[in-house]
């Protein structure tokens, strides 16, 4: 794939926001200039640590630079202290406040009709954000997630465990809400729909999205994907990619560049929801997937069985100390590490 072919972002239309956005740091900057200086950052690594440059093949370009998030957690808050409740991103450069992001342009358009629409009722309602140092409050985050090739969206607010929240009120608002696009208005074809309706409780101080307890306010907790033919059922706390078309072209690749896995054994590390132990597993004889995240692991057990797929096992746990657990040695390993990358513990064991 050619830069050229690149669905770019119409940068007539940028997100207000995006000068003060601290989740969106390129908006504005050519596509040209960000792959020209993406690419110049990974020669410069591969030229600082004196590895031979004839193993970077270059970069894949980007399918599409807008609406292309599947996964947005957003932020309750203020932007000046004690002013009125926002919600959206951390203030670049200012941990404490939060700018509200109902235009932004790298997700799907039914996410900001959902942002704008929650914001509105809690303003209404009189709620208080959380505050991060008295640990007082009540609303702590929005997190919005959907399947791209199947429209299906699960909301979930995050909240603290303290009184006042209605419930049955914020399911009524969701739920009346019409989410199609005006292009899909003016062309009569569908928009996405909500499949579920959560709230989870979070009392802990940690500034993240942790899961004490969580209820089904309406629906269900997972939404389904569809990635290269495969169905996926994608719980509310498991890990999945975040840009369909780049990890169907990431997979893709992964499959042409192994060596022929016909009746061996495959370690999947850091598996998370299964997609690569399943796409794997049409060829391959057995195939072990390994994943720290009990959600990620209960929904790649879900799609194995929704899928048909019957040489796929997967444990729960760190990959440092289950990898010994698996009772057949690898002939291929595939791993898609957490950002910290793998532990040195894990390394040595692969290498052994």
């Amino acid at each position: 794939m050619d830069i050229k072919d690149t669905k770019i972002l119409n940068t007539d239309r940028l997100c207000p926001a995006y000068e003060h956005c601290g989740g969106c740091i390129y908006q504005g900057v050519p596509y040209a200039e960000q792959y020209a200086a993406k690419d110049k950052s990974v020669r410069r690594l591969l030229e600082k640590h004196k590895i031979d440059d004839s193993v970077y093949l270059g970069m894949e370009p980007a399918v599409c630079t807008g609406a292309y998030r599947n996964k947005m957690e957003y932020t309750f808050g203020d932007l000046e202290k004690g002013g009125e409740l926002e919600l959206g991103m951390h203030f670049k450069g200012r941990f404490m406040s939060i700018i509200t992001t109902d235009e932004c342009q790298l997700v799907p358009a039914p996410f900001n009709i959902i942002l704008r629409s929650v914001l509105e009722f809690c303003r209404s309602e009189g709620y208080v954000p959380y505050h991060r140092k008295t640990h007082l409050g009540l609303l702590r985050n929005l997190v919005v997630r959907c399947g791209v090739r199947t429209g299906e969206i699960l909301v979930n607010i995050v909240t603290s465990s303290e009184p006042g929240f209605d419930e049955d009120r914020f399911r009524e608002l969701l739920l009346a809400l019409d989410l199609r696009t005006i292009h899909e208005r003016e062309n009569g074809t569908e928009g996405m729909k909500i499949v579920g309706i959560m709230r989870t409780f979070n009392d802990s101080v940690a500034d993240a999205v942790i899961d004490e307890s969580h209820k089904i306010i309406w629906g269900r907790d997972y939404y389904n994907e569809e990635i290269l033919g495969l169905k996926f059922k994608v719980k509310a706390f498991a890990f999945f990619q975040t840009n369909i078309d780049a990890v169907e072209r990431l997979y893709s690749d992964v499959l042409e560049v192994v060596p022929d896995v016909s009746g061996k054994t495959v370690y999947d590390l850091y598996c998370g929801t299964g997609t690569i132990s399943q796409l794997m597993a049409s060829k391959a004889k057995d195939v072990y997937g390994i994943d720290i995240v009990e959600d990620s692991i209960e929904a790649a057990r879900s799609n194995t069985e929704l899928n048909g797929i019957t040489n796929c096992h997967y444990i729960c746990g760190d990959v440092k100390e289950k990898l010994d657990e698996i009772p057949k040695k690898p002939d291929v390993i595939v791993v898609d590490p957490p950002r910290v990358g793998i532990h040195d513990k894990a390394v040595a064991m692969l290498c052994r």
